[in-house]
């Protein structure tokens, strides 16, 4: 008796084939399923095959037969996205141990968790990375167990797909600095006194890490004021000082906001002494003797 009819199911649509005399063999050509087959029961899409002769009997073959290749596996060709939360591209962080936290999304086959990678500078990491899953992707999170050094780092983000996907590399490039900003003043040394209103505060200022340093000088209630830092680090302002003791404070701020403060004390005097009894006695004194001056002098 002859086969009158072949038809296929997958994915819940029903496909006619046609007889190739040619081939001898029952065809048709069907577009795959638009998502991976990798979430599915055994990672793929089952197939049922129907052939009925023109009696009106019926064959059935469907994937519980692994004889026979009814098993259609279908792989997506979209890659994961990542996105980086910390640190961000730029940032100057005073913690040598930062939290990176990064996501991994992935909306057809799903993130692969082992795929999940790091590398900090030169070194791979592959242990230690927080992966909770957020459906079929990731977020996830690493702290470094040991202190990153001061200066500039960069992280590179890996990961793929079930379907073996790559997602775009990312990678943020930020700097450690834990250490504040060297500074000097120079001049004036303290509780210097002089009876000359302006006074020059001079001194040298570097961080190793995030330079240029920000200086500012402060007179007694004032505001303080943004000083010009040199090439070579140094610097120097001229301060009016007012009548007594004069506190001045020189602060020196890195790009990460560590800060190193110098306070000097000057003293303004520009009363002179003040002569008030001279006395000479004996007076008058016989030639030759010794007699004493006294005076009393304040200021």
């Amino acid at each position: 008796m002859a086969v009158n009819t072949v038809k296929a199911i997958i994915n819940g649509n029903t496909y006619n084939l046609t007889y190739n005399s040619t081939i001898q063999k029952w065809e048709a050509t069907v577009t795959a399923p638009g998502s991976s087959s990798y979430p599915l029961a055994g990672h793929y899409y089952p197939v049922t095959i129907q052939a009925t002769d023109a009696a009106g009997n019926v064959t059935t073959k469907d994937s519980k037969d692994t004889s026979i290749g009814l098993r259609l596996t279908v792989k997506e060709k979209v890659a994961p996205t990542m996105s980086i939360t910390a640190p961000t591209s730029g940032a100057m962080l005073v913690n040598n141990k930062p939290t990176i936290t990064w996501t991994v999304s992935d909306n057809d086959s799903g993130v692969d968790p082992a795929t999940i990678k790091l590398t900090i500078d030169s070194t791979a990491i592959t242990s230690g990375i927080t992966k909770t899953a957020a459906g079929k992707g990731y977020s996830c999170s690493y702290t470094p167990p040991s202190a990153l050094t001061d200066g500039s780092h960069t992280i590179k983000f890996a990961a793929s797909d079930y379907d073996g996907n790559a997602a775009s590399q990312k990678s943020v490039t930020f700097k450690v600095d834990t250490v504040p900003p060297t500074l000097t003043v120079s001049s004036p040394a303290e509780g210097f006194i002089t009876n000359v209103a302006d006074l020059t505060v001079n001194g040298i200022t570097n961080d190793t890490t995030t330079s240029p340093v920000t200086l500012t000088i402060k007179l007694n209630s004032e505001t303080a004021q943004t000083v010009t830092v040199e090439s070579d680090g140094s610097f120097s302002k001229v301060l009016t000082l007012v009548s007594g003791t004069n506190t001045i404070t020189v602060t020196a701020t890195d790009g990460a906001g560590k800060s190193s403060t110098i306070t000097r004390t000057a003293v303004l005097d520009q009363v002179p002494p003040s002569i008030t009894a001279i006395t000479l006695a004996p007076n008058p004194v016989d030639a030759g003797a010794t007699y004493i001056i006294s005076v009393s002098v304040t200021d």
